[in-house]
């Protein structure tokens, strides 16, 4: 194994609708017409780190060639929660970095560095170093996070219930917390957690990745 690669899964989430965007965001070839899709840059950058990469979304057809295991969400309703717990169910490693497919910016080297902690932990969450940013009152980053086997019983037990916030099951496991001072150390610019759901948020990326010309 290359000494870059964790022994550890990664699981992308792409079972969103888009429909703030208007069209498939899955599709955007922000690198240009000859470049990959966003969900093709997203499965490589994270197959440079993982053993292991498994996709979360309901079309699996429509992406025949795209280098991971396919599965689809046992929870369609269950939201963003529904696809971790799929993912990290179908992951063949004992712990997942979990990334939604949309974050055209994910550093690698904070990538690397949460990849490489200690797993002494069910979930290792970063706190936004913007705060507000987040949405949620804990400044937590959860779709750029890794969890343990040992989250799925609470997260599915949340599901049940009929709750579909990420942080629901939180105080049922032993969460850990990338606090931003540590963030920064790994990407200066804060960009890693840019996720695309709307025109603006997409004309942000091609700006901050040199690509608005």
């Amino acid at each position: 194994m290359d000494r870059t690669v964790q022994a550890a899964s990664a699981v992308v989430l792409a079972g969103g609708r888009s429909s703030r965007l208007g069209e498939d965001k899955r599709r955007l070839r922000l690198w240009g017409e000859g470049g990959p899709t966003l969900l093709e840059r997203t499965v490589a950058l994270v197959a440079s780190h993982c053993s292991d990469v498994v996709v979360v979304l309901n079309d699996p057809q429509a992406w025949p060639d795209l280098p991971a295991r396919l599965v689809g969400d046992r929870y369609p309703d269950g939201g963003a929660l529904g696809g971790i717990y799929s993912g990290l169910a179908a992951a063949a490693e004992g712990h997942a970095l979990v990334v939604a497919c949309d974050m055209p910016l994910l550093s690698r080297p904070l990538l690397a560095a949460m990849l490489a902690r200690p797993r002494d932990y069910d979930a290792l969450v970063p706190r936004s170093p913007t705060p507000g940013a987040a949405r949620n009152s804990l400044d937590a980053e959860p779709l750029h996070a890794i969890y343990g086997k040992g989250c799925l019983e609470p997260i599915r037990a949340a599901l049940e219930g009929g709750r579909r916030q990420i942080a629901a099951f939180f105080p049922l496991v032993r969460v850990v917390y990338l606090e931003p001072d540590e963030i920064r150390r790994h990407d200066p610019a804060g960009h890693s957690f840019l996720n695309i759901n709307t025109v603006e948020q997409m004309a942000d990326a091609r700006r901050l990745l040199g690509l608005d010309h």
